[in-house]
């Protein structure tokens, strides 16, 4: 990062030209809110799907897994293609394709149409949120763009809360269809308002002229081994714990496959004069930490975000409408503390702000810990505001901090690169998650079943209390004392299934708490200058 000190500080406004930045705030923030929305909507819908395409649940999953995978490999190509043929005509074309492709989602006739255009909306809407970020941090100051983040901010973390409740609302009361449906309007608006208020920009135009001139190619080699890497990555994450991890030849196909391309892109994008990506900027502290951070936050909002959901419809028999709006506060208090936080960068450091944030995650996760079958509406509520409290303190800094001492010409590299360590640790979180909670339900169950045997006391005063409630019932006592029986089964069941919850949060607490010692030893923020410089 040779001459990052000298040019960090430089304020360049290209995206916004004589346009106010704020109105380019809220318009590149509106599709990125639309796109990261599509990462969780479809989640509560793939029952509805399932039954209205005739597919098994399995088969319906891959709705989300294609969204993904296609999402993650476009990301590492971004930066190029957005220098290479203008940033601005490149955010358009990913807007267009995107809403194109979410309406013909909607409109999808069978599961393979369905799929087919999953992939296009991912392929698009990755290519969105890296160039978004790109355009904010060069439309501010250094000194503004904490509070710039801040508005992006509430995009990326409050989209994938509302997606559940947005999806269940419109799964339960209308059609599985309109969670795809409804980014036709909303995706049109936002083109119009994007192709007026961002001008385009001359620095990118001479940047452009600059690359032609010297010959600079796209880098199909690395981007072919970063997107193999990534994408069969993805793959191993999602379906490993589907396809019974390497029981299965595809697991290990794709695991090999993932293996075989990391060992390949390291030393190429390390060597390499014009990479795909630049691999240098993980070594450095700054914005290596920056990076790995990022990738804890990602795994701790998604794995909630899909986690609190299911445990209150699965164990509390919630809808998929009531499991969302258990998550909707939370939302509304991450919008306002993500403004608290853009002011906040401006008067304390961005290490403490994230080492502060994870602390307050870490109290949330620990917090349901103490689940059990009496918890009320509230209980959900008050855990999900806990972690508002905290995301967008960590999101906000990290998100400044990863720009310091980086030039100008490095931005666009930097925010594919972030972004990328978004998707990648919300994936890595829900794997993690959804592997201990089938193992470790399993152990519970098995532990809670060594304790009902004939011989115990507990068991036979349980089992005759249950066998007199159903006989009460109406029941015969042959089956009084087979309903008894089965209810004591379910019981087994649901404890097994609440102790597994709760070592999931305990594993996520672990995980928020990791990032404070990776926040700690960030260089000090000269806040005076408008985080120029680094000492």
């Amino acid at each position: 990062m040779s001459g990052a000190n000298t040019t960090a500080g430089r304020a360049t406004t290209p995206a916004a030209g004589a346009t106010n930045p704020w109105l380019i705030a809220v318009v590149v923030s509106l599709a990125t809110f639309m796109e990261v929305l599509d990462t969780t909507i479809a989640n509560v819908a793939l029952r509805y799907i399932s039954g209205g395409l005739a597919v098994s649940a399995d088969e319906a999953s891959w709705v989300v897994t294609t969204y993904l995978v296609s999402n993650a490999t476009i990301l590492v190509a971004s930066s190029f293609i957005a220098e290479r043929y203008g940033r601005r005509r490149f955010y358009l074309s990913c807007l267009a394709i995107f809403t194109i492709a979410s309406v013909l989602c909607g409109l999808a006739w069978n599961l393979q149409s369905l799929l087919i255009f999953r992939v296009i909306q991912g392929f698009a809407g990755g290519g969105m949120v890296p160039t978004s970020q790109a355009i904010l941090a060069d439309s501010f100051p250094p000194a503004k763009r904490g509070q710039a983040f801040a508005m992006f901010g509430v995009a990326v973390v409050v989209a994938p809360v509302i997606g559940p409740t947005l999806g269940g609302y419109l799964s339960d009361n209308y059609s599985w269809h309109w969670c795809f449906l409804i980014n036709g309007p909303v995706g049109v608006f936002a083109f119009i308002l994007v192709y007026f208020l961002v001008e385009r920009s001359q620095e990118m135009r001479r940047k452009r002229q600059e690359l032609r001139r010297q010959g600079i190619r796209f880098d199909l080699v690395g981007f072919l081994l970063v997107a193999t890497f990534l994408g069969s990555l993805e793959l191993v994450l999602d379906r490993g714990q589907t396809e019974d991890w390497f029981d299965s030849n595809f697991i290990i196909a794709m695991t090999a496959l993932c293996v075989l391309a990391f060992a390949l892109a390291i030393p190429w994008v390390l060597t390499k004069s014009n990479p795909i990506i630049d691999g240098r900027l993980l070594g450095t502290r700054q914005f290596g930490s920056c990076f790995i951070v990022m990738m804890a936050t990602g795994a701790i909002l998604i794995a909630t975000t899909q986690f609190l959901p299911q445990v209150l419809q699965q164990d509390y028999g919630y809808t998929a409408t009531w499991a969302g709006l258990a998550l909707s506060p939370g939302g509304l208090v991450t919008m306002v503390m993500m403004f608290v936080a853009g002011r906040l960068t401006t008067v304390v450091q961005p290490k403490y702000m994230i080492a502060t944030g994870a602390l307050i995650i870490a109290g949330s996760m620990w917090w349901l810990t103490r689940l059990n079958p009496n918890l009320n509406f509230a209980f959900f509520v008050w855990s999900r505001l806990y972690i508002g409290l905290g995301l967008p303190l960590i999101f906000i800094a990290i998100t400044s901090a990863s720009y310091y001492g980086l030039r100008p010409d490095q931005t666009n590299q930097a925010s594919a690169m972030i972004n990328a360590a978004r998707n990648i640790g919300g994936s890595i979180g829900v794997c993690i998650a959804l592997n201990v909670l089938a193992h470790r339900e399993q152990w519970h169950q098995s532990r809670l079943v060594e304790h009902i045997v004939p011989s115990a006391p507990a068991y036979q005063e349980t089992l005759q209390t249950m066998t007199r409630y159903f006989a009460q019932k109406g029941a015969t006592m042959a089956d009084a004392q087979s309903q008894a029986t089965a209810w004591i089964g379910q019981q087994v069941q649901m404890q097994s299934s609440y102790l597994a919850y709760i070592d999931v949060f305990y594993v996520l607490t672990l995980i928020a708490l990791s990032a404070i010692p990776l926040a700690l030893i960030l260089s000090n923020i000269d806040l005076g200058k408008g985080g120029g410089g680094m000492h």
